[in-house]
């Protein structure tokens, strides 16, 4: 895996914690957008110090946090539904998990559940949830996971490669790897260009298309097996796209916005967000 030969795509300013302006590099080879420079390990965690953070806090102070986690319920009830129909019930890894709710409505249906999470905030809110955490991946067991899902997290990876090898050394040989993505090539983020929210640099660091995620795991050896659509993100997308273009949320723009985002998807199959569904080959 080498991203050479990159293209400048556009300037896309950090509208939600620094106030930066950081660069986005196409690799046609992969169709993938790159952000430039990337935050050094050592500062990356301060892009992520914001109250308004969403998925590291419990948070329902505004009408927006609260139709947030009543859309996040729906959304958990899929997610629940997508894996029971992956295999039998097994053992979860779940890496991102936030504030852990995913994770408990898995464990309360009868899978054997373990999380993985970097901050301390959101974790601390997890465990008093009965969630269990392993402190990385290098510590759990090689072929040990029957799913593996990552809900809007690979995109936040410092080293694509490496990760993406350990997905593959912790699955089963009939195992499932689940992960959802936000999708540069979706109709919101044509429309929204600079001010598209799903860009979030520089706390997402690769920005994908269905070429560059089935590229990358063929390489490890992991099918692409099926594309799904996450139509509800293209409302939550837009909605924080016009508060960073205009200042403030206009739900009713939004609303259209997302609404014609998902009707363009269904002749183009290219959703605001997308579930990647993958298997050993």
């Amino acid at each position: 895996m080498s991203f050479q030969n990159n293209i400048f795509f556009q300037k896309v300013r950090d509208y939600s914690v620094s106030k930066e302006i950081f660069e986005l590099h196409h690799n046609p080879e992969y169709d993938i957008l790159i952000t430039f420079p990337k935050p050094s390990l050592e500062k990356l965690p301060s892009y992520y110090e914001s109250d308004d953070y969403i998925s590291h806090t419990d948070g329902k102070r505004s009408l927006f946090e609260r139709a947030y986690h009543f859309v996040k319920g729906i959304a958990l009830k899929n997610k629940l539904k997508l894996i029971n129909a992956q295999t039998q019930k097994g053992k979860l890894l779940d890496i991102g998990a936030g504030t852990g709710d995913f994770l408990v409505v898995a464990k309360n249906d009868g899978w054997q559940i373990t999380g993985i999470e970097p901050s301390a905030k959101a974790k601390g809110i997890a465990i008093q949830k009965g969630v269990t955490f392993a402190q990385g991946l290098t510590e759990l067991e090689s072929n040990s996971f029957d799913v593996i899902t990552m809900w809007h997290v690979l995109e936040h990876v410092p080293n694509l490669e490496e990760y993406i090898s350990e997905l593959k050394r912790l699955i089963k040989p009939t195992g499932t790897i689940i992960i959802a993505v936000p999708n540069f090539k979706s109709f919101d983020a044509n429309f929204y260009g600079k001010y598209w929210a799903a860009f979030d640099v520089p706390r997402h660091i690769w920005h994908f298309s269905k070429t560059a995620i089935e590229k990358l795991f063929a390489e490890k050896e992991i099918k692409l097996v099926e594309v799904l659509p996450m139509k509800f993100d293209s409302f939550y997308v837009s909605l924080l796209s016009e508060k960073y273009r205009s200042g403030k949320m206009n739900f009713v723009r939004a609303f259209f916005v997302g609404w014609k985002s998902n009707l363009s998807g269904k002749k183009t199959n290219e959703y605001s967000s997308h579930i990647y569904i993958l298997k050993n080959k």
